[in-house]
């Protein structure tokens, strides 16, 4: 089975997809899981005119936050202020876990209980608190089972997706005390949640992600299905949450739509079982929810994308996922084989900023540009169009100064390469010039190289016609 470790993402991104692509179970698990996926969410939208006007509206909403930002994440913060939070910015991943971890021992903290949160999973807190004595475990069923098995999540809305029933029942009965084998999916459900139901009775700190913040009202919004989200964030003593930037928005009305996006196109739910909207720690006279409540704003290479006016639409996303449920490259590689902690389209377009062209370059060209992602996406991130502008980047004279250079710039950069491309430009920007490169490539085609890079790998070589179309153009003509 796939899986990435860290001797493993060591690995060639073409090496992984090549081993991902050469599993069969992994193939058919995820042929099954996405043409699932596909049907319940077309099943979500049967009226056309209503999905355009809903996926316009979703756009909007969020590309009119993007425009105010820093103003949005202000408000955001002195709205919270007032209402008993404490908010937190970091700069990087880095920053971030120290923050968390200051809270921790201020808290004399052991243990954390952790809902979804794929902003800690870019961060990679739960190496780095346990690094430090503190103990970790996800309560999403999904992340249980992958924190278990060792292995990262391999898709952003279902972790475990690339694994069986057969899969899971074997690692409950081997982690799980007492666990008999069983391949009953509610038996396995319930042995998780016995697991975990102690869990965040005895947890010191709960954690949690951030589906959209209000900046009008300081309120927190939680989309979930399992109650895990509920429970992290009001049992232990402290919540922490913690949030990309990009995910504020002006008003709470707001969220209404987005939140109708992102779950039909998620999982094909008209809405999810938990909707929790956090308006701070507990007050006097409550008698449930934290002491404390923590924002971690996490910029995480963000503002990369925002500083750039095409490339900000990136941050518009929602994380429904609907992108990798119709992806191709997706569908037969798995998530695991991108070696990120966002794969498929979005990941594509995202990681870039958060790790730098120098490690996503390649990433950025697993693409057929077949437009499924962009036809999906429930904001109209022009996905095709930003992969495109990703490879220019990675191709671009590292030394070429542009107004706002992305980290790695120039990272996939060939000279040999960029002088083929400016003596095809010049050829066929001059006429004589492309007259001479025809008649010598047609009447020299005998010299055609038989080996031509990646092209031959699959293909037979490219060898000029022996007459060019327009010579073949004047002879007619003189007949």
């Amino acid at each position: 089975m796939n899986f990435v470790t860290k001797d493993q993402a060591t690995v060639p991104f073409k090496a992984r997809t090549q081993a991902a692509v050469a599993d069969p179970k992994l193939r058919k698990s995820l042929a099954g899981a996405m043409a699932f996926l596909q049907q319940k969410r077309s099943a979500q939208f049967p009226d056309p005119v209503e999905l355009e006007a809903l996926r316009t509206l979703g756009q909007h909403i969020r590309q009119h936050a993007l425009s105010r930002l820093p103003d949005l994440l202000v408000e955001l913060e002195e709205k919270l202020l007032v209402l008993g939070a404490q908010v937190h910015w970091a700069e990087t991943a880095e920053q971030a876990n120290e923050i968390v971890l200051g809270i921790a021992r201020r808290r004399n903290a052991h243990s954390v209980i952790k809902g979804k949160s794929m902003a800690s999973e870019e961060m990679e807190l739960n190496h780095y608190l346990e690094a430090r004595g503190i103990t970790c475990v996800e309560s999403d069923m999904g992340e249980y089972i992958v924190q278990i098995a060792g292995e990262k999540p391999s898709h952003i809305v279902m972790p475990a997706i690339h694994k069986t029933k057969a899969d899971i029942a074997g690692l409950f009965h081997e982690r799980i005390a007492d666990m008999p084998y069983t391949e009953d999916v509610d038996a396995l459900i319930q042995a998780g949640r016995r697991v975990l139901r102690q869990q965040f009775a005895d947890a010191d700190i709960g954690l949690s992600g951030v589906n959209f913040a209000a900046a009008d009202t300081g309120t927190l919004w939680l989309v979930e299905n399992e109650g895990n989200g509920r429970l992290s964030t009001s049992v232990p003593p402290v919540h922490v949450a913690i949030m990309g930037i990009e995910k504020v928005v002006a008003r709470l009305e707001d969220v209404v739509p987005l939140s109708s996006l992102l779950t039909r196109s998620a999982t094909g739910q008209s809405i999810t079982t938990y909707f929790n909207l956090i308006t701070g720690p507990r007050r006097a006279g409550e008698k449930d929810g934290p002491e404390e409540l923590h924002l971690v704003l996490l910029d995480n290479g963000r503002s990369q994308a925002y500083a750039d006016d095409e490339l900000r639409e990136t941050l518009q996303c929602i994380r429904c996922g609907a992108c990798m449920n119709h992806c191709p490259v997706y569908e037969r590689i798995g998530g695991h084989a991108y070696g990120t902690v966002y794969p498929g389209p979005i990941g594509k377009i995202i990681s870039p900023h958060l790790l730098g062209l120098e490690e996503t370059h390649e990433m950025v060209t697993a693409s057929s540009l077949c437009g499924a992602c962009g036809e999906v996406c429930p904001v109209r991130i022009p996905i095709p169009q930003l992969l495109i502008r990703l490879r220019n980047e990675a191709k671009r004279d590292p030394g070429q100064e542009v107004e706002h250079p992305l980290r790695g710039q120039g990272a996939a950069f060939s000279r040999g390469e960029h002088l083929v491309w400016r003596f095809w430009r010049g050829a066929f920007s001059h006429p004589s010039v492309y007259r001479v490169f025809r008649w010598a490539a047609t009447r020299l085609r005998a010299f055609t190289p038989r080996s031509q890079l990646g092209w031959t790998q699959h293909r037979t070589p490219l060898v000029p016609a022996k007459r060019s179309l327009h010579d073949l153009m004047k002879e007619r003509d003189k007949r």
